[in-house]
């Protein structure tokens, strides 16, 4: 019926009943907070263009672990900068890897918070690339055999989840071959299966330290134009066996959340990342927007779109708000 008779304002008039209406509720449960561990004792490099944030080294991550957990953050997301580079990265795959003395760390002195490793060669590559380089590009097969070993690595230390962030073609299959032939059957693969080759990622190349030496990552990321290519992603993902999709970045790609969800029966994770982080922070330093509302929007609005879990930098400021 139309106006008079629908008034579509009286479920407006109260907040129990704005409540009781509510359709899309954030919780604490929704968020996994990044982190970003270094070598040293006693180090906190803080990280400029992200407020807030530091590569911390074990014996903080561990502290910054317990502070976030007695907050209610029950998961995080860990990089790793590693005290040298190489070539190949296999740096990352070695047992006295920076993120394998995290995850020890942290399953000694906090065994409950569930810990997610990025699996990935950019951090410990010395020319920043995502893999292994030939005739100038980074070659699909050879990478894939350095992401095998660094996750069966990480999984032998205890980590919880693996999340290969890389955009090699048959990554989440070799993966799944190389865990299961290790005994980790139950190890969870969260897939970053729609990754855009996007402008948001600048302020976390300072974090990780991850800036390709030359060229970009183009010929693996994909093109943002693009929606129909995610759902192809998507789909070789699953098949390959991933337990969780995911879109990166979250904010431009509403739209890629929104046809996920309604095409395939899987959780989805949208990643909140470091440009629309910063964003935020430095109106909010400017004094031109009310911080806590609009990041409350923002994940909202992701977790709207049909994403069910939210890895974002926010998650420490807002997890006790909610």
């Amino acid at each position: 019926m139309a106006f008079p008779t629908t008034r579509l304002r009286r479920l407006r008039t109260s907040p129990v009943t704005r409540n009781l209406m509510r359709e899309t509720i954030l919780t604490r449960n929704d968020l996994i907070m990044p982190l970003f561990v270094c070598p040293g004792t006693k180090v906190e490099n803080k990280i400029s263009s992200m407020p807030g944030n530091s590569q911390l080294s074990v014996d903080l991550l561990v502290k910054k672990g317990k502070e976030l957990f007695d907050k209610g953050i029950q998961s995080v997301l860990l990089f790793g900068i590693p005290e040298h580079k190489d070539e190949h990265g296999l740096v990352a795959c070695e047992h006295n890897g920076i993120v394998q003395q995290a995850v020890r760390a942290l399953k000694k002195e906090i065994p409950d918070l569930y810990l997610i490793a990025d699996i990935c060669n950019c951090e410990y590559t010395s020319h920043g690339h995502c893999g292994t380089i030939i005739d100038g590009d980074v070659h699909n097969d050879l990478t894939l055999e350095t992401l095998a070993k660094q996750s069966v690595s990480l999984a032998q230390e205890g980590v919880d989840m693996v999340a290969p962030s890389d955009m090699m073609d048959g990554r989440v299959g070799a993966i799944r071959k190389a865990l299961d032939a290790n005994g980790h059957f139950n190890t969870p693969i969260m897939a970053y299966s729609a990754k855009y080759a996007s402008a948001f990622y600048g302020p976390f190349r300072e974090a990780a330290e991850s800036a390709p030496q030359f060229g970009d990552r183009k010929t693996y990321q994909m093109d943002p134009a693009n929606a129909n290519e995610a759902l192809r992603e998507v789909m070789a993902d699953i098949e390959e066996g991933a337990d969780i999709v995911m879109v990166k970045p979250a904010l431009s790609y509403l739209d890629i959340i929104q046809r996920i969800k309604t095409t395939v029966n899987m959780p989805i994770c949208a990643y909140n990342v470091s440009g629309e982080y910063s964003m935020v922070k430095a109106a909010a330093e400017k004094g031109w927007i009310d911080e806590n509302r609009i990041v409350h929007e923002i994940l909202t609005s992701i977790k709207r779109a049909g994403s069910d879990m939210i890895i974002t930098y926010h998650a420490q400021d807002i997890v006790e708000k909610l």
